[in-house]
């Protein structure tokens, strides 16, 4: 397969423009395709996921851009939705559950 990279742009002071498109290559649309209509392995659903949150939503990117405060707060958004995927893959429900029920969660 052709490894592409779409959806370049030049860089300002402090990343990339969080409103441009995420870059992709080919394997990635065919996992979130896959994704999206429930056909994905485990390997594809892996690779969206990692695409969903590294590159669209810049999870571990600096969302600070230099003095323009709309793109900083829109990089922020879109990092707030990536922290939470994250949050929810490393959540522990037995704990949760048993905290919500009184018990000892330990």
């Amino acid at each position: 397969m052709t490894r592409r990279s779409y959806a370049t742009s030049a860089v300002p002071v402090g990343g990339r423009d969080p409103a441009a498109p995420a870059a992709y290559d080919d394997a990635d649309v065919v996992a979130i395709q896959a994704l999206v209509t429930g056909t994905a392995d485990a390997a594809q659903q892996q690779r969206a996921l990692r695409w969903i949150v590294e590159r669209a939503a810049d999870t571990y990117g600096l969302s600070y851009r230099g003095g323009d405060a709309a793109a900083t707060a829109f990089a922020e958004g879109k990092r707030c939705v990536g922290l939470q995927i994250v949050k929810l893959s490393k959540l522990r429900l037995d704990k949760l559950r048993a905290a919500d029920s009184g018990e000892d969660p330990a």
